[in-house]
């Protein structure tokens, strides 16, 4: 049977690809488009379809073609104009958004940022001076430029067309926010700037599917959380901005795609060498300043204080303050510390609590093998970081092949297979299909000084080969395996040294910390059985391990009354040598106004940042120090940064 239509088509076009990509989509353009009128012929048979075109007429018209384009690729009609994100800085008075918080703080400046990492930080290389300063009238003659004028007798800037400068705002309802955002709003509002307010509930701004995760804002403030690793990539490279096309993975909420940043970054997170580490993120931190993309509006403050008759703490940003506890003393020369905390710990077992209460009562009743003080590592009982420039890690390339165990570049320990994307020895990604493929694998050595148990018995590889049988055990109740997954060989030497061969592709920046937990191996329980031969599933609920564990550290745990109390008494064997005060108590308090009533009134001696806080309380403490001098504090940077993002695109 034979079937013959007749029609005619008006026009055809054919796109052969149209990429999508976060950097700016061009404006719709005038093109030459072929307009083609055709006769078509189908002739349908059994086994073959042929189609005949004729074509009767071929002419030339000019047309605008607007292609559509995905969610969140249109340049933002406002703020994609770097003079308007820089008018935005200039006419932000940080000062004054800090003071609106933090009235008691008296050098506002201490809390400024001019880029993604504090002043203190290894990586910070400023001053980066690009990043604006509060200067209304620079601000408001960049908005001249940009074409934002303000007519006589108007409150809110308009273009040409007659369309108002307005912004939507949004960032969580919290009071905190709210306060310091009403100031922001009036900075915006005295350089011609309308800013409309929205304040959400938490759990949308910060929800897997609602807010930040769908870029469903224009500006957008919330807090990162600063850490001595850097990091950074899946923040500010061009492959981490959050698309529907890519199911909204990645951090990059600005849409901010800046080749040099990207690469820069990428680099930073993919070298190990620590010069070449910071030469890249500073170049990242230039960028940054440059294109103001996001206004680092201040560090958190952060307070602690404590007894005037009380000496050697160390208020610090990224390590906690009990770290270095077997240091304080008593001017009066009292015997034991009592320390307030409005949280007690969940446990004693590190592995599976990440509760600040809980390491602020570890590291110094348990130990410690590494610190962080100021953004950085310092090695405690490990005997050097294992660094490649010490000589006791290696980064050689190997050649990866079919069924090999590697890193892939979603941060995953896989099987090398066809399909499975991995980065090559230069830091190049790589989708394998067959043969071999250069990658880098890291092979570190890790030592330990000589320790002593608060039990008497010296420290021994067996205690570490035990931290790796638990640690990387699934029953262990880790929360993550990444490191241990990672692992391809170990092996343990005669001293307290351990050498961990890693997956082709693993760069873990923090490579040269040791990896493991110490566990004492010779420990026998009430029981009889010894720790190394118990399940890792019960080691949560052994008294031995989550209550009253055996110590490398300065102190021990002889008491935990829950609810009330936690006492230490120091480690006689303890490696570091003799401690200052013999005896610390952690009291359980129930708020901060009571915390602060009892080091106000001699009952505690200390109160750490999590406990004070940085609320109304802590003007209570400088006002009683100011009076009588009892107590002392401190109000530092605290590793929490507020910041505003600027949303580059538009659905």
């Amino acid at each position: 049977m034979k079937k013959f239509k007749l029609f005619s088509l008006v026009a055809v076009l054919v796109i052969a690809s149209l990429v999508l990509a976060a950097c700016p989509q061009p404006a719709p353009q005038t093109v030459e488009k072929v307009v083609t009128q055709v006769v078509e012929k189908v002739v349908e048979q059994t086994v073959v379809t042929e189609v005949e075109k004729v074509v009767e007429q071929t002419v030339v018209v000019k047309e605008e073609v607007q292609v559509n384009v995905e969610d969140y690729t249109t340049p933002h009609p406002i703020l994609s104009d770097p003079k308007v994100r820089q008018a935005i800085a200039y006419c932000t008075d940080r000062a004054a958004l800090i003071a609106s918080v933090y009235p008691y703080v008296e050098d506002p400046d201490a809390l400024l940022m001019d880029s993604p990492w504090p002043t203190s930080h290894w990586v910070y290389s400023g001053p980066y001076t690009d990043m604006p300063q509060y200067d209304p009238e620079a601000g408001m003659a960049l908005l001249d430029e940009a074409g934002w004028t303000l007519a006589d007798g108007a409150a809110v800037r308009t273009n040409d067309k007659g369309e108002a400068l307005a912004l939507k705002f949004t960032t969580t309802s919290a009071q905190f926010r709210q306060t310091w955002s009403a100031v922001f709003v009036q900075n915006m509002a005295a350089c011609g700037i309308q800013i409309l307010p929205n304040y959400t509930p938490g759990s949308w701004w910060f929800g897997d599917t609602t807010g930040l995760a769908r870029r469903d804002f224009e500006l957008g403030a919330f807090a990162w959380v600063g850490q001595t690793e850097p990091a950074g990539r899946t923040l500010y490279a061009c492959n981490q901005i959050p698309l529907p096309s890519n199911n909204w993975e990645g951090q990059n909420y600005m849409g901010w795609c800046n080749q040099t940043a990207s690469d820069a970054v990428v680099k930073a997170t993919n070298t190990l060498l620590t010069a070449d580490r910071i030469a890249a993120y500073d170049i990242v931190q230039k960028e940054f300043a440059k294109d103001v993309v996001s206004i680092p509006v201040f560090n958190r403050a952060e307070a602690e204080a404590w007894s005037a008759n009380l000496e050697g703490t160390i208020p610090d940003p990224t390590e906690y303050a009990t770290t270095n506890l077997h240091e304080w003393t008593l001017a009066d020369g009292g015997d034991t510390i009592v320390i307030g905390m409005t949280q007690e710990p969940d446990s004693m077992l590190a592995l599976v609590s990440s509760m600040a209460a809980q390491r602020l009562v570890d590291r110094p009743a348990k130990g410690v093998i590494v610190s962080q003080y100021s953004y950085d590592f310092q090695p405690v009982l490990q005997d050097g970081l294992s660094t490649i420039e010490s000589g006791l890690a290696t980064n050689e390339t190997v050649d990866a092949a079919a069924g090999d165990k590697v890193y892939n570049t979603a941060g995953d320990t896989v099987e090398l297979a066809a399909g499975v994307s991995v980065f090559d020895a230069d830091g190049n990604v790589v989708d394998y299909a067959d043969g071999t493929v250069p990658m880098k694998q890291l092979v570190v050595t890790y030592k330990l000084q000589p320790y002593t148990w608060s039990d008497g018995t010296a420290g021994s590889v067996e205690d570490i080969k035990l931290g790796h049988q638990f640690d990387c055990d699934r029953e262990s109740g880790a929360t993550t395996f990444i490191l241990c997954d990672a692992i391809t060989d170990v092996q343990f030497g005669d001293g307290l040294e351990v050498t961990v061969t890693y997956a082709p592709g693993y760069q873990d920046p923090t490579y040269h910390l040791f990896p493991f937990n110490l566990y004492p191996s010779h420990q026998v329980l009430a029981d009889g059985r010894n720790l190394k031969d118990v399940p890792a599933a019960e080691w949560q609920t052994l008294p031995e391990i989550a209550e009253t564990p055996l110590s490398f550290g300065a102190y021990y745990v002889t008491e935990w009354i829950k609810g009330q109390s936690l006492t230490l008494a120091a480690n006689p064997y303890y490696w570091g040598g003799e401690v200052a005060t013999p005896n610390v108590i952690f009291v359980f308090v129930a708020d901060t106004n009571q915390a602060v009533a009892q080091l106000l009134n001699g009952d505690v001696d200390y109160l750490d940042d999590s406990t004070l806080g940085a609320g109304a309380e802590v003007q209570t403490v400088i006002d009683a120090a100011n009076a009588t001098g009892a107590v002392k504090y401190d109000i530092g940077a605290s590793s929490t940064w507020e910041h505003i993002d600027m949303n580059l695109y538009t659905k």
